[in-house]
């Protein structure tokens, strides 16, 4: 078949698959839990909460009544769920008291009461709720220090959940005797659901001492009122064997796993073979980008170990340990090392995003690589190694016009990658 004409429009396309298969209206359908004999209250936190409630109220039959937060500008109308915003992935008031409204919704009820929990990625910002003495600012602080470290998702976690009176299924404990039904869209490597958004309603069997070893193992500089609190262990979360959490339910409704399968679907529609490479990879997310760059190159060059034309896809969630001062996301930062493994090469074009839509702190969701990226790059007098360096790929993908801005998804099922590798002319 003749090569794709437009990459980037083939590529978006596989993006759009991708966020179609994790579409709440779709997921949510076949995971209804039977109505109570009670009252059903809904609650609900991450970026894409505000659709999955809006998806529930067009799906579920009976009363219900609920509150769920999700970002800024993430909102999405509802009748009977209340939708509130707070910041992200920075906590804020507007979370404290998001927090504070899902404990009270939650709190007073009876075994003949049913709990709708929706939950995705992003949920740990938006439900600050400092433990013991501690304060906002102290949560802030953990925040930050957490992004900036390196540090993977379940080391992250773990150390969240024991600081807060709602994370590591606190929230299901004040819920209690009423049954919880917990229906998370998985923005986690390995679909581990009592890390997303830091469990809430879902126990894990993390503890105080594990915490402290990672403030250890990841150089963490956190207040010295945090780091007591931890110690203490006054209000351990609640094990998994707890009475709270009997009779509770769990489903996963969409992950990465079922994106990528609906992208290389679509890819082998339009006559391109598809290799899913893995929907959990992690690490440091330039290491990553090198390690794509050279799977690229030696098809390219070689066609092994996959023939052209191909497209690579994978999934998961890189980190960027924070040693510059510049602009972007892991996905950028992805992209840009990407671009200079691949340098000078034809026939090969990338796009990296998140696909909630939002890569980092910026409005793009990612952005598009090729083999001329880094070239443009110092033709605008720009050193794709030194921007890389400043952790700025933002400005990089910025001054090439190759941000890709889709604008909020409603859903989170992680990152996105899709390199394409047909015949250079």
């Amino acid at each position: 078949m003749p090569p794709i004409a437009d990459p980037r429009a083939f590529l978006e396309g596989l993006f759009q698959a991708a966020v179609a298969a994790a579409d709440p209206d779709k997921a949510l359908t076949g995971c209804l839990p039977d109505k109570p004999k009670g009252r059903t209250v809904v609650i609900g936190a991450g970026k894409g909460a505000a659709q999955m409630a809006r998806a529930f109220e067009r799906l579920w039959d009976g009363p219900l009544s609920g509150v769920v937060v999700t970002r800024y500008g993430y909102a999405a109308p509802c009748e009977r769920i209340e939708i509130l915003e707070a910041a992200h992935p920075v906590p804020d008031e507007n979370g404290l008291a998001a927090s504070a409204r899902l404990m009270a919704a939650v709190s007073g009820l009876t075994r003949d009461d049913l709990v709708v929990a929706l939950i995705c990625g992003g949920g740990s910002a938006l439900l600050p709720a400092p433990a013991g003495d501690l304060t906002l600012a102290d949560e802030i602080a953990v925040n930050k220090a957490l992004l900036a470290s390196g540090a993977p998702i379940d080391a992250m976690n773990a150390v969240r959940k024991q600081v807060s009176r709602i994370k590591g299924g606190r929230l299901a404990a004040l819920a209690h005797p009423a049954r919880v039904v917990s229906l998370v869209v998985s923005d986690i490597p390995g679909d581990n659901l009592a890390l997303v958004a830091s469990g809430p309603t879902i126990p894990d069997t993390s503890t105080a001492a594990d915490a402290l070893r990672l403030i250890d193992r990841y150089r963490l500089d956190l207040p010295e009122a945090v780091v007591r609190h931890i110690r203490a262990s006054r209000d351990p979360a609640p094990q998994p064997d707890s009475a709270c959490f009997a009779g509770n339910e769990v489903h996963l409704v969409a992950s990465a796993c079922v994106s990528l399968e609906a992208a290389a679907k679509a890819a082998r529609n339009a006559g391109i073979e598809a290799v899913i490479l893995s929907d959990a990879i992690e690490g440091e997310a330039s290491e990553i980008g090198r390690m794509h760059a050279a799977i690229a190159a030696e098809i390219a060059r070689r066609d092994r170990p996959f023939s052209k034309p191909v497209v690579l896809l994978s999934g998961g969630e890189t980190t960027v340990t924070i040693k510059g001062t510049g602009r972007g996301g892991r996905n950028g930062e992805f992209l840009l090392s990407f671009a200079r493994g691949i340098a000078g090469l034809n026939g090969i074009a990338a796009l990296a995003a998140d696909t909630d839509g939002i890569d980092g702190s910026e409005d793009n969701a990612g952005a598009f690589a090729d083999g001329t990226t880094v070239d443009r790059l110092l033709s605008r007098r720009m050193d794709a190694a030194d921007l890389l360096a400043n952790n700025d790929s933002w400005s990089a993908f910025n001054a090439l016009g190759d941000l890709f801005v889709p604008g909020p998804t409603g859903t989170n099922v992680n990152d996105f990658r899709a390199i394409l590798i047909q015949p250079s002319e």
